[in-house]
Order: structure tokens, then C-alpha cells, then sequence
């Protein structure tokens, strides 16, 4: 039996993408699902796991109905889908009443629910969420119950709010597969067995990193999976070394080489370290308006000769303020407050001259 597990697809989100990509961040979100069913489509996979927050919020009956549009066109793949804390069941929300094409079977229920498939001699468990935190481990004492050869468990969860989890009950539940969501990171916390395939697009600027889906099979012998990255755009956090002889010129050609190096389809948060000139500034401000980053931060410090300021204000507050930092180690948080406090007192002085 060949599977694909995805989760936190986020649909209706608008993620922050700069000035470039935000518009068109939403839609993307539902490009990327597509791709997921059109390989489900071209492969014939038996199941589509979707493990909860299939959409950011409550979805309305209009964005229901483009969903399943998409899913009926699938001709062998079954759809299996939990609701998680984003899109959890409300008595009164679109879930509960929409109709859904034969290929998609939720499991919209509090307390567990199981799903058989018997020409696939796979049987499919989970709940969802009905509020947006459950603190209980629900997960902790569920058994797979034998009903076939091959069984599958789809859950929600792994924080404190969000349903708790025990990777060591998880092993001994007996199920072949445990389809996680709700992380947005891919991670494996037991080998072709535990899997969070992670966010497929990534929703949020923590988010960074490749994302997309896992890919599987279930036989006799075993279970085999597979990471597939598939996301349009990853976030990318950038540190650039600026050495002190760099401009504001120097380091947005330097920026613009890494961006294309790396990919400009990305979305980039900046941070610029290293020792600069004292008498150079960098405009981080222009440097995101004119590259489209999320944002660029200036965590350089000035590269001042501390012997000869000293030596030349040993007598004013300056001085003063240099010998109270004597001996301090190179990178040290105190080495960072004397080129700080330098660059300030520096600046006050240039002021009092105008």
C-alpha cells in the first residue's frame, strides 16, 4: 500500500513574504497542495494522509467546495483528514455539513474514529480537534485494534497545549504508521514509523528550511518512507560578514550575490555581523527596500584602535569610559558595550562640534 502523508497545509493563510511574494503567498499555498495530487494522481498512490490544519482558520463553504473540487479529480487515491487546532470542528463551521466527493473520508470525531479499506487491507485511525487546545494526552493509551494487516494512525499534537505525546507509547501502540501534524519542521522520531513530514509551504518566518511531504509504502516487510521537498519558497535567515573596508554599496553587491547564490525565490531575513568602519553606517532600511527582505538587521560593531582613542582622551570621559573595559576578551558582550558605548560617546561629541 503506497501513501503520501502531508500536514499544517494552512490553507487561507497569508504568510509574510515581503513586498514581492506576499500577494501571492495565499495562492501558493494551494499550487503547492495541487502539485501534492497531481503526483498522487500520475504515482496512483492507495492514500493521502492529511494530518490536521488543512487550513489556517475556519474554511467557508466556498473554499470547501475548491478543495473537494480538487480532490474529485483524483481517480484511485482515498483522502483521509483530520481537523487540527487551526481548523478545528465547530458545531456551527462548514466542516460538519459540507458533502464530500467519495474519495475523501474525514475523521471529524472527538474520540477516535477508524476507517477501513479493505482492498487495501488498511485501516486508517484518528480524532480532531473540536477546540483549539487539547492538554490531554489523548494519544498515549490508543491501541491499533487489528482490524487489518496494515494500520495507520493520523494525530495532531506534540506540545503542551496541543495534545502532549509519549514517542515511547507511541512505539508500543502497534500501529504500522503514525502520520503526525502540528509541527512545522520535518522531523522523524522513529524511523519510517513516527513522522512529522512538516508545514507544506512554510506559513511563518520560524519556518525555516526546506518543507513538503513524505512519501510511503507499506508491505509485508515493513514500512519504507521518503522525504519529498516540494514548497515554492523556503525562509531564509542570511548572516553576511562585513569586513571594515565594506560601504553600503559594497554589502548590498555582496547581498545580491549570496540572494542569487542561495535563490531568489526565497524569502530572507538579513543580519550583517562582523567589525565595520567607525565612520560607516549601514542603511538597513534601504538594504530591505531595495533587496525585498523580510528584514536586515546591523549587528556590526565599529572597528575603533582602543590604544590610540585612549591615548588621545585619557584625560575625558571618554578615556575614562575605554579604561573601564581594560582587558576585556575580543567578541565578550563587555567588548561589544565599549565599541557600543564608544560609538555613542563619539557621536555625542561630533554633535556638541556642529
Amino acid at each position: 500500500m503506497r501513501f503520501i502523508h502531508i500536514a499544517d497545509v494552512h490553507l487561507g493563510a497569508r504568510p509574510a513574504a515581503g513586498p514581492l511574494y506576499s500577494a501571492r503567498r495565499p495562492a501558493e499555498l494551494w499550487k503547492t497542495l495541487e502539485h501534492v495530487l497531481d503526483v498522487c494522481e500520475e504515482e496512483q498512490t492507495d492514500l493521502l494522509l492529511v494530518a490536521g490544519d488543512l487550513f489556517h482558520r475556519q474554511p467557508l463553504v466556498r473554499e470547501l467546495m475548491e478543495l473537494d473540487s480538487l480532490f474529485s479529480r483524483l481517480t484511485r487515491t482515498k483522502v483521509v483528514l483530520i481537523a487540527g487546532n487551526h481548523d478545528y470542528i465547530r458545531r456551527d463551521g462548514a466542516y460538519l455539513s459540507f458533502r464530500w466527493s467519495d474519495c475523501v473520508y474525514p475523521l471529524f470525531g472527538e474520540e477516535l474514529e477508524c476507517v477501513d479499506f479493505p482492498e487495501l487491507q488498511t485501516a486508517v485511525y484518528g480524532l480532531s480537534y473540536h477546540r483549539r487546545e487539547i492538554t490531554e494526552p489523548l494519544y498515549d493509551g490508543m491501541k491499533a485494534a487489528g482490524r487489518e494487516p496494515f494500520e495507520i494512525l493520523l494525530a495532531h499534537g506534540g506540545d503542551e497545549r496541543h495534545i502532549p505525546l509519549d514517542v515511547q507509547k507511541l512505539k508500543r501502540s502497534g500501529f504500522d504508521y503514525i502520520a503526525l501534524g502540528h509541527i512545522h519542521k520535518p522531523q522523524v522520531l522513529a524511523a519510517d514509523f513516527i513522522i512529522y513530514p512538516g508545514a507544506l509551504e512554510p506559513v511563518d518566518r520560524k519556518d525555516t528550511g526546506a518543507h513538503g511531504y513524505v512519501k510511503g509504502e507499506i508491505t509485508r516487510d515493513g514500512v519504507r518512507t521518503q522525504w519529498i521537498p516540494c514548497a515554492c519558497r523556503e525562509y531564509v535567515e542570511l548572516e553576511l560578514e562585513v569586513e571594515q573596508s565594506d560601504t553600503n554599496v559594497s554589502v548590498r553587491r555582496k547581498l545580491k550575490d549570496a540572494i542569487c547564490a542561495s535563490g531568489e525565490e526565497h524569502m530572507y531575513s538579513v543580519t550583517l555581523k562582523g567589525r565595520r568602519n567607525g565612520d560607516i553606517r549601514f542603511d538597513t532600511k534601504h538594504l530591505a527596500e531595495e533587496l525585498d527582505l523580510l528584514e536586515a538587521a546591523d549587528e556590526t560593531v565599529p572597528a575603533y584602535d582602543m590604544d590610540r582613542l585612549y591615548r588621545e582622551n585619557r584625560e575625558n570621559i571618554l578615556g575614562q569610559y575605554i579604561a573601564r573595559f581594560d582587558g576585556c576578551a575580543e567578541g565578550s558582550e563587555d567588548a561589544l558595550a565599549l565599541c557600543e558605548g564608544v560609538e555613542a560617546l563619539l557621536a555625542a561629541r561630533g554633535r556638541g562640534s556642529d
